[in-house]
């Protein structure tokens, strides 16, 4: 069980009802570390009383199941943590205090970074906007409860991820953390009629400089072969996280995996279709030839260098 410091915000609970999870196996056996940030489905009652949309359409922003598609890495022996805030609530692929002075009434501290391109488009920690570019709130939080959940739920989320990252590092001499996403399926533009469709996959390793690129390529290839269309760093290189974690001279390398949506689920109904099985199959075999990296094709003094 995770530890918090501070008060939880209502709606969880540390015993019963904790804000994220870490999925261990019997003894980690690989040095890497996954993550599904954005895959949260419990929405706080007081959240969604404040809301204007339905609670539909705050899920549409959820990578719907992605802790799901990825659970096979823990019988690999990796850990596994996972949000169970919802996105929409709270954005943990951003700096802590991305804050939208459109969004609080309250004058914001001075150390908040309110000129991002994320806040500017209304993505910031506390997000102000979902998909398509729809209000969140009919009542927004006050600064103090964004706060909250910044200093209670966010600092303890990447405590915990800095902590798998550098128990994993001690021991196995470097740690690679796969960042585990999924994405619309396709690109929204200003002409909703003309929509331009996604690859199945996209690799984000910020052009190269948050991981070593044989684990890129590794992946790329692995889904490849699998018969899945596959790009990279386009239009996703990787978040707050992959940049933030990826400092491969240190031997810590980070990688973002988004999955297109529409190879697993129903997007107008939120439901798992029939290729949700045969995906989780294909990504426990690619994350397989991937955990083997190390031993099989890459000595860790070659990860660890860049």
């Amino acid at each position: 069980m995770m530890t918090f410091t501070e008060d939880l915000p209502a709606g969880f609970h540390a015993e019963t009802n904790p804000p994220f999870l870490v999925e261990r196996p019997a003894q980690q056996r690989v040095p890497f570390v996954f993550n599904s940030p954005h895959s949260g489905d419990y929405y706080p009652p007081n959240f969604l009383a404040a809301s204007r949309l339905s609670a539909l359409d705050l899920r549409r922003s959820e990578d719907l199941a992605v802790d799901r598609l990825f659970s096979g890495v823990v019988a690999l022996g990796a850990p596994l943590l996972r949000a169970r805030f919802p996105r929409a609530w709270l954005d943990v692929n951003r700096e802590p205090y991305e804050l939208d002075p459109k969004l609080f009434r309250e004058r914001l501290p001075g150390h908040a970074n309110v000129h991002s391109l994320r806040v500017g488009g209304g993505l910031g920690t506390i997000p102000r906007l979902i998909s398509e570019n729809l209000p969140i709130y009919e009542n927004p939080p006050t600064l103090d409860q964004g706060l909250e959940r910044v200093n209670a739920v966010y600092r303890p989320y990447h405590d915990a991820l800095r902590r798998m990252m550098a128990q994993t590092a001690v021991e196995f001499g470097f740690a690679v953390l796969v960042d585990c996403h999924s994405m619309p399926s396709a690109q929204p533009v200003q002409n909703h009629a003309n929509r331009a469709s996604r690859p199945d996959i996209i690799v984000g390793d910020r052009y190269g400089t948050a991981c070593n690129g044989e684990i890129s390529r590794q992946i790329m290839q692995g889904f490849s072969d699998l018969g899945y269309s596959v790009v990279r760093n386009k239009p996703y290189a990787g978040g707050f996280i992959t940049e933030h974690y990826g400092r491969p001279a240190k031997g810590l390398h980070a990688v973002q995996i988004e999955i297109n949506r529409a190879l697993y689920m129903n997007e107008r109904d939120l439901e798992l279709t029939d290729g949700f099985p045969a995906l989780c199959g294909d990504i426990d075999k690619v994350m397989a030839q991937l955990i083997a990296i190390p031993d099989a094709e890459l000595p860790a003094q070659r990860l660890a260098a860049e």
